[in-house]
């Protein structure tokens, strides 16, 4: 028996305000449920941040149904759980449940084991770090479930194990039920899988299908993992998908034209127009010589950044450490500024994304509606 594991797809963000960006997420998606259904997968699990904000664009939401619908007419089955990016703390009823209402997917983000083809599923939502602590004991209810079940188990999480980024992990890994045969996680945007002698099987991420804004300009690959579990343990196939290329060049300021040279013949031939960026350390630096330079790129690149960086920042070794999840860390820092983990959340997660992304009409239309919940609750305060 094989499945797929996707996670982190993002649907709906629009990088850099750019169009080209929106259709390169829509674009790996869709290579994903291709080779799924190409591989003759029996099921697939979508381990969490679906969308990009709570509330996504039309778009996003029709290419997500019609990858579901096509699964379906392929006798696909299909599972999800919400990650923190597809969950209001202010609205109630998340846009994936639709898909599970229609019978297109199941949802299984509420921890109750489910029996499926002789395997067992459990699956949580995003728990937030001060919730950790309430789950304790549905963990142990559902290890003991899996104790007991003679086939392989599988637990979805869109959880940060510390074990993989001491930055973005809320859960060590032996924090986590331990008799499951395959953890299916979502949240961390990078590919990884470790094995843990306490556990019966792998913590597995297939990391973001595209690379996201938190994540900076970098070269990587990005995929999703096909789950062998036809044997006693589960064997899993990382497939790259054909992403968009970035790069990320550094370059002193004196030699910045050769630089650009050599970055223009890299660039040359490439299919799609990469996205390039060029940190610049160097003295007496003039940004009209940098711009004039710069041009030179434009009808190469789909984006070309560039920014001047002290050698100092450069050699930091800070930098090589920070968090995976940017967005972790504002939230957290928010969350001290303000005082309200719903605020924070609603500014980090709902607002500031649309705003990023100069979907300046989606982010007024949240701002109304929440407003508008504000007043109504503070009035059925005063009342009572």
């Amino acid at each position: 028996m094989l499945f797929s594991h996707i996670s982190d797809t993002h649907l709906g963000l629009v990088q850099y305000g750019s169009e080209e960006r929106e259709q390169d997420v829509y674009h790996v998606f869709n290579q994903a449920i291709d080779i799924s259904i190409k591989d003759h997968v029996d099921f697939v699990i979508f381990a969490g941040d679906i969308f990009h904000v709570p509330n996504p664009n039309g778009t996003a939401v029709v290419q997500m149904a019609n990858a579901l619908k096509r699964l379906k007419k392929n006798n696909i089955d299909s599972f999800f759980i919400l990650g923190d990016h597809d969950i209001s703390r202010i609205r109630t009823t998340p846009i994936p449940y639709v898909y599970h209402n229609l019978e297109f997917s199941r949802y299984i983000g509420q921890g109750n084991p489910i029996e499926y083809k002789g395997i067992l599923l459990v699956g949580f939502d995003k728990i937030r770090k001060a919730e950790i602590s309430q789950f304790e004991e549905k963990f142990k209810a559902v290890d003991n479930v899996a104790n007991n079940h003679t086939g392989h188990r599988i637990l979805v999480m869109h959880q940060g194990i510390i074990e993989f980024n001491k930055f973005a992990g809320e859960l060590q890994s032996t924090d986590l039920p331990k008799n499951f045969t395959y953890y299916a996680m979502g949240h961390l945007h990078d590919h990884d899988i470790k094995k843990f002698n306490h556990l019966k099987g792998p913590i597995a991420y297939p990391g973001s299908i595209e690379l996201t804004t938190s994540e900076g300009i970098k070269e990587t690959k990005k995929g999703f993992l096909e789950v062998d579990i036809s044997g006693e343990e589960a064997r899993s196939n990382w497939i790259e998908l054909d992403t968009r290329q970035q790069f990320s060049f550094k370059t002193d300021y004196d030699e910045l034209t050769k630089s650009i040279d050599e970055i223009s013949i890299k660039i040359d031939k490439m299919e799609r127009k990469p996205i390039v960026e060029i940190k610049i350390q160097g003295e007496n630096i003039e940004t009209d010589q940098i711009q004039a330079q710069i041009s030179r790129l434009h009808a190469q690149t789909l984006r070309c950044f560039w920014r001047i960086t002290s050698k100092e920042i450069s050699d930091s070794s800070v930098f090589l450490e920070r968090p995976n999840a940017i967005e972790d860390e504002m939230f957290r820092l928010s969350v001290d500024a303000i005082g309200s983990e719903q605020i924070a959340s609603f500014a980090i997660k709902e607002l500031l994304p649309l705003l990023a992304s100069n979907q300046i009409k989606e982010a007024s239309q949240i701002i109304i509606e929440n407003f508008e919940k504000y007043k109504k609750e503070k009035e059925n305060d005063h009342v009572n």
